[in-house]
């Protein structure tokens, strides 16, 4: 009975500790400000998952074009406020200027959290507001359901390029497809986090190498004993490594990328125990750069941003080059003196930064073209 109270007791403090940094993530990079002129915005539930609905009021001609988005924060952090209450959201002035710019109404979604979700909670999450969207965009928002795009950063990237993958292999006949797949500097993949990328922004705020192998950890199962196995090439077999090389290959990011980036160290063999515990990670699902040509190959438009100074850099690129080479249609747009989260800076007073600006409008000429 000690023993299960100490337990419980430890699980409350942790439990604790993570809301409380979540509040304070809201705090910091949000702030109470009134909605503009010409947005309507609703707090409303999908199938049960809260979101966010960011409504353009100018009278249309022709019904909206969609977006979903899914928030980053490492699949632990990023919240949904009531407009209501005194709660923040922290992506507020990311939608609300894509919404307005773009004419586009902007589904927000507030997607389950790890530590106390795990994979596929927040995938599904996703899914089940996104079909609920798409099947009611015409008859309650004005919204043509076959210009509806998903869209994310970073975790939400990732969330996004996955679910477009889910989706194409279970089409439903009565909905359509996202028309497009917006993905700012995604994390699409665990199997190699000695890309030249994470060589040259390994300690670059906000997000460091060993920083996104836990993240990649609490998303999957939380055991995060394996990050040094991880990072040091441990978990993945020598014969998916083979298989992988033609996908993850530096040799495939343009020369300006590879500067300065050393060989990684050749490991003959690999801890089975560490890769049994990550093997669901280098699932597509959840590394959606590691799918097969036939499955990317039905991938919808793709926007990639990616950023100079980011450890997920090489993955946005390399996942370019791969639907580049299915066929996909391919818009890519790199800040080459942007960094990780550069967005979430974007119109906060002395803490906006000058590619914050050029990310945003990047976004929203990608998106009026849908």
């Amino acid at each position: 009975e000690t023993a299960g109270a100490v337990l419980n007791d430890f699980f409350f403090f942790v439990n604790s500790l993570m809301n409380f940094i979540r509040w304070s993530r809201c705090c910091i990079m949000a702030r109470k400000k009134p909605v503009p002129s010409g947005l309507r915005i609703k707090d409303l539930s999908f199938s049960g998952v809260p979101v966010r609905v960011y409504e353009p009021t100018a009278a249309s001609r022709e019904k909206k074009r969609g977006l979903v988005y899914f928030h980053g924060g490492g699949w632990m952090f990023g919240c949904i406020g009531n407009i209501y209450s005194k709660k923040q959201y922290d992506y507020n002035e990311v939608c609300q200027y894509i919404s307005l710019e773009s004419d586009t109404i902007v589904v927000s979604v507030g997607y389950r959290l790890a530590p106390e979700h795990r994979y596929p909670a927040h995938l599904d999450d996703c899914e089940v507001v996104t079909r609920h969207f798409l099947s009611i965009a015409a008859t309650d928002f004005g919204v043509d359901p076959r210009r509806v795009a998903v869209g994310g950063d970073s975790a939400g990237a990732n969330l996004a390029a996955a679910l477009c993958q889910r989706l194409s292999k279970t089409q439903d006949c009565h909905l359509p497809s996202p028309c497009a797949q917006v993905l700012i500097y995604p994390a699409l993949q665990m199997a190699d986090f000695h890309l030249p990328s994470y060589q040259q922004n390994h300690s670059v705020p906000i997000l460091f190498r060993g920083r996104a192998v836990f993240y990649f950890l609490q998303y999957l199962n939380g055991n995060t004993s394996v990050s040094q196995q991880i990072l040091e090439g441990k978990h993945v077999p020598v014969e998916l490594k083979r298989r992988y090389k033609k996908w993850l290959d530096p040799d495939n990011l343009p020369p300006q990328f590879r500067k300065g980036a050393r060989s990684p160290q050749v490991i003959p063999s690999h801890d089975g125990h560490v890769y049994h515990i990550i093997k669901q990670g280098l699932d597509p699902e959840i590394s959606p750069l590691l799918a097969e040509d036939d499955v990317l190959r039905l991938a919808p438009p793709t926007f990639v941003l990616t950023c100079e100074f980011d450890v997920l850099r090489d993955d946005g690129i390399l996942f370019c080059k791969r639907l580049k080479d299915a066929g996909v249609e391919v818009t890519w747009e790199h800040l080459s003196d942007g960094f990780h989260g550069i967005i979430s800076f974007f119109n906060q007073g002395w803490l906006t930064f000058q590619s914050s600006q050029k990310g945003m409008d990047s976004i929203v000429r990608y998106v009026r073209t849908l």
